[in-house]
Formats: structure tokens, C-alpha cells, sequence
């Protein structure tokens, strides 16, 4: 799939659009993706800061995509588990960058090249404008090459 048909597919999702959550970046290599959540009306809590569940909401399908577009077809990608810290009001615009290293990429492939499973955690920031963190979010993703792609049943 092409970087730039998915992003416009995930900005009319309506989980996204409905809490104003827009995807401005998508890297052709999908190595980085961008997002962007402005304050609304509708995405606002009581004490007029970002609701929680949407700063969540803004980071969670990103890293198992890329993982299953950049490793591709022959492993299985799922998203294992998750968490978030609050760690300032969040107000205006806030964003998050998500990103791929290599070394992470080579990691992965190192890992599950037997056929085993690989639990590798990523960390993402959502910032308000002015750089402060509003939110950390912790994402464990599962990865393990489909059973045939292991070297056990390769054909020779």
C-alpha cells in the first residue's frame, strides 16, 4: 500500500476523525509517521485539556503498521499491549512522531529469523506546542515470522 493512500484513508477513519485526529505525515518507507490532535470542543475533558482517551487513541495503530508495511508479508504484527502516562495538561495542538531506526529494524529480523516471537517496546511523545510533553505512551508489539517463512519450512 502506498504511504499516501493510507493517510488519507486513516484521516476519514472515523475514530480519528471523530476526535479530530489527523495524520499529516506518512513516510514513503513508512519509517515516520506524524499526527496531530488541535483541541476541540468535542475532544476536550471537563477542566478543558485533552481528553485522555483521545491523546491514547492518537498514538495506537502507528507502530504496528509501519512494522507490518516495512518487515512485510511474512511475519505476523500485532499490537500486544500499552500504556500512557499523563504528564501535563494538554492544550491547543498537540503531536506525535513516530520512527523506525534500523538498528530496531535489524533487531527485529535478528530476533525472530528462528521462527520465535519478539516483544519490542517503542516509546512515543505527545507534545504540545511548545515542545512540553504532555503524554508518554509505551507500546509492546508482537512479531514473529508466519509459520511459512521459518526456517524449518523453507523448501530447499
Amino acid at each position: 500500500m502506498k504511504a499516501a493512500w493510507l493517510r488519507r484513508g486513516i484521516n476519514v477513519w472515523l475514530p480519528f476523525l471523530a476526535a479530530g485526529i489527523r495524520v499529516e505525515h506518512i513516510a514513503e518507507d513508512f519509517r515516520e509517521v506524524r499526527v496531530c490532535m488541535p483541541l476541540r470542543w468535542y475532544n476536550r475533558n471537563y477542566v478543558r485539556t485533552h481528553f485522555g482517551g483521545s491523546l491514547y487513541a492518537m498514538t495506537d495503530p502507528f507502530y504496528m503498521i509501519m512494522l507490518m508495511q516495512v518487515l512485510g508479508r511474512d511475519y505476523h504484527v500485532w499490537d500486544r499491549q500499552a500504556s500512557i502516562e499523563y504528564l501535563a495538561p494538554g492544550r491547543g495542538t498537540v503531536r506525535a512522531r513516530f520512527e523506525l531506526a534500523e538498528e530496531q529494524l535489524t533487531e527485529i529480523r535478528t530476533r525472530t529469523a528462528g521462527g520465535e516471537k519478539h516483544l519490542p517496546e517503542f516509546t512515543v511523545d505527545v507534545k504540545d506546542a511548545a515542545g512540553v510533553v504532555v503524554a508518554r505512551v509505551r507500546r509492546q508489539i508482537y512479531v514473529r515470522l508466519k509459520p511459512q517463512a521459518r526456517p524449518e519450512n523453507r523448501a530447499a
